[in-house]
């Protein structure tokens, strides 16, 4: 039996990419998957198809810059299932341009989804975490957390502070509550379709030729889930074979 089976994941950004991805693979591996995000028709067809291919999935339209929405989608999981094993902050934005565009409303939105969206998981998780004494963060960041990139200051600004953020979390919660940070390369998903800057839409067009599918971090984030409760699994980089980033 898998460690994986009967365990209640709460993944945000579920209706595309990585989330959906993920959601597919933890329940095809006996998870019961509670499927946040803001578009409802999506996180509805996929609950469905899970549930057809035999698998448990629950859903909650969600707006995870939002703390209000975001406890009630926790405390909904919560009251469901009577425990919550691991809460995946996968919500992101990736509108990107170059600061001298002055975008700042996309500034903004980068820092309200991808920073205050993964802090409101935590808030509305880490109470129940300390109660069970038991619980795993799972924060997706992007090799942007680890590097800069010309015309991406502010998308890696938000994602070395989930690096942060985690580190933090992880040295703070200690010996009951695990705490993963999984940092995509380049993946196939609906993050290039924010971008409006026509310049970075063409670099990007370039860059994401050699993206792997989103099954590869989904994987990445199943292995992190099934250690042993005493193994903590920090930090894992996945990115294509041929990516020089």
């Amino acid at each position: 039996m898998s460690s994986i089976q009967n365990k209640v994941v709460l993944i945000t950004g579920a209706s595309s990419g990585i989330g959906e991805a993920t959601a597919r693979l933890l329940a095809q591996r006996g998870a019961h998957v509670v499927l946040g995000a803001r578009r409802t028709d999506r996180l509805e067809k996929l609950a469905a198809e899970i549930k057809v291919a035999g698998g448990s999935a629950r859903f909650r339209r969600l707006d995870v810059a939002n703390l209000d929405d975001m406890q009630a989608f926790v405390d909904d999981a919560h009251e469901a299932f009577g425990k919550i094993d691991v809460i995946i902050n996968n919500a992101g934005l990736m509108p990107l341009s170059p600061l001298d565009a002055l975008k700042v409303g996309e500034w903004n939105q980068m820092i309200d989804v991808n920073i205050r969206g993964v802090l409101h998981g935590i808030a509305a998780g880490l109470p129940i975490f300390k109660k069970q004494k038991s619980g795993q963060f799972i924060n997706v960041s992007s090799i942007g957390g680890h590097a800069v990139f010309a015309g991406a200051a502010v998308y890696c600004a938000t994602k070395f502070a989930v690096l942060a953020i985690s580190e933090g979390l992880r040295q703070e919660v200690g010996a009951d509550v695990r705490v993963t940070v999984i940092s995509p390369g380049v993946t196939e998903s609906e993050l290039a379709s924010t971008i409006t800057h026509e310049g970075m839409q063409e670099g990007m067009r370039e860059f994401r030729k050699i993206a792997i599918p989103p099954e590869a971090i989904g994987r990445a984030i199943a292995f992190s889930i099934e250690q042993p409760d005493d193994v903590d699994v920090n930090e894992i980089i996945v990115r294509p074979t041929a990516s020089p980033y």
